[in-house]
Order: C-alpha cells, then structure tokens, then sequence
C-alpha cells in the first residue's frame, strides 16, 4: 500500500522551508518548535529521505523539494476549492509568483500583466532572476511560472516557446574610439579581448560568448564592471564605462540618436525565452500565460534558434 503524506506534515514542511528555521515555522504555525521538529521527522521516517538541510536558512534537498512542490500545488487548489464554495474572504485576491530576468522584465514584460483582466484580481509577486536560472525557482516550487531559457520542462510543468531576444554589442561613442579602434581601423576583434566591458553580473556570459565568437579568444576583458540592474548596465554603458552587450529594444532608441555606436553591424547574441508553468486547472495562470505569449509574439524576434 502507498504511504500517505500527513497534510499537517506537508504544510509543516512547507513553513520550515518558507520561514527558513524551525522556530519560526512554529511561530507562524502557533506550534512550539518542538512539535514542528517532530512533523518533519515523522514526514522523512514516512518517505525514508531527507527532505531538509538542517542550515540557516534550512534548505529542501532534492527529496524535500517534491515535497514543497507538492504542498504549494495542494495550497493553490485548497484556495481554489475555498474561493467556489464561497468561504474565502469577501474580495480577498489571488496572489501568483513569477521568475522573470531582469531585461524582460525591463523591456517587455510588465505590459503583458497589464493584459490581464483586472476582474482576476491578481497579486503579482515577481522574482528577478537570470533566464539560465529561474528554472530552478521553479523546480524549488519557489514560483508558479518562470520566464527561462531552458526548453526542458521542470517536473510536473508545461513549457511554451516565446521567441528570442537579441542582444547587440555596443558602446559609447567615446569608449568606442578610445579602446576599440572606430578611428583607426584596427579590426575589431583584435582589440575587444582587452577593451574595458561592462557585465550585469558574475554569471553573466553573453558579453564572454559575443567575444568567443567574434574572436575564437577566451573571453571578454578583465576590467569589467558589474552592475546588476537592466536599467543601470544601459546607464553605465552608454557614459562609457565599458562595451556590453545591450537588448535590441533598449539599445535601438540610444543607437538612433548617436548616444551609443553599434560595434559589429550585423552581429548579435539571441537568447531563445520560454514559459514554463505548473501544470494546474488555473484559470489565472492561463490568462496570465496567454497575455505573456502574446506580448512575446510582439516585442521578441521569432523562432528560438540562436
């Protein structure tokens, strides 16, 4: 016979993971952390596996986050089950978590929640996140749908293509004739290897990939500024700070009025973006997919090949 899973134990597990220690899961629970110790022992004795790292914050392993993934999925159908039967608070609304990277979230994806009808009566609460990353929000049951790169689907979710952003590599007119012979004629890709660049973060590669390509060298320079918002990586290029690969979106109205100079005419980096959600018979989650869809149709390139 199949193990049961103790609905108290599952939203236990939950709190624990949510509140990130034990008091405190007792604390929102109104239990004493003794008896949230226990749920969680009694959860890993019923499934034989660890489901949490005793860490500050405590952490799912791969075991426990099957278990979050499960409790959040029961959360949001016994809200719905609530919300037909009449027992919800009166106008109470519906709060939906997403994971979205920075430049969509800055070029494109706040209008698509302006689609969505405003009689859902949702909260958005969003996740910024790299696209490389936000997968794992997902897989952690973090976030109910995620703008991502990954065309794998996480365990029990949907994936639909969006399109593809471009990104162009660009600098200010001044760094560019500084560092990367606009007034010499020296190629390109004999100069970039050591002209200063400008990156969103540690992880951020696509500066890194524009190199390898153009050039076949390692990577971009090592005098490289990080500045982790959208909006400030476009600032800190354009006052010339370095090179940096810019959306198109963001890039062409700065290009047009000589603010910024494309580097490689007709050289870009695409990254491929795609939906994923949970699979569940959530209304709101589908209006919110077909809103994102739509924008996506029209602000992002076709197709999903780089």
């Amino acid at each position: 016979m199949m193990a049961e899973l103790p609905l108290d134990q599952v939203r236990t597990l939950l709190a624990v993971v949510d509140e990130g220690t034990f008091d405190a899961a007792a604390s929102a629970l109104h239990v004493t952390p003794s008896a949230v110790s226990q749920r969680v022992k009694s959860l890993e004795q019923r499934t034989g596996r660890v489901l949490l790292t005793r860490t500050k914050p405590v952490r799912p392993t791969e075991s426990g986050e099957i278990v979050v993934r499960f409790a959040r999925r029961l959360a949001r159908l016994e809200r719905d089950a609530h919300a037909e039967l009449g027992m919800s608070g009166s106008g109470e609304p519906t709060r939906l978590s997403i994971a979205v990277n920075a430049d969509s979230l800055a070029t494109w994806f706040l209008a698509a929640l302006t689609r969505v009808p405003d009689d859902l009566r949702l909260c958005f609460e969003l996740r910024r996140e790299d696209e490389d990353h936000t997968a794992a929000l997902l897989r952690e049951g973090s976030v109910m749908a995620a703008v991502t790169s990954s065309p794998d689907p996480v365990a029990g979710c949907s994936v639909r293509a969006l399109g593809r952003m471009r990104y162009l590599p660009v600098a200010s007119p001044g760094c560019a004739e500084r560092w990367l012979g606009t007034t010499t004629g020296t190629p390109l890709r004999e100069l970039i290897g050591s002209a200063p660049v400008v990156a969103f973060d540690r992880d951020d590669d696509i500066q890194d990939d524009f190199v390898r390509a153009l050039a076949g060298g390692p990577r971009a320079g090592t005098l490289r500024h990080f500045v982790p918002t959208s909006e400030g990586f476009v600032d800190a290029v354009t006052a010339g700070l370095g090179w940096g690969m810019v959306p198109e979106a963001q890039a062409e109205p700065l290009l047009r009025t000589g603010r910024l100079v494309r580097l490689a005419p007709g050289r870009g980096v695409d990254v491929p973006l795609f939906w994923q959600q949970w699979k569940l018979d959530f209304p709101a989650l589908g209006a919110v997919a077909e809103a994102v869809a739509a924008v996506a149709a029209k602000r992002l390139r076709p197709g999903t090949a780089a």
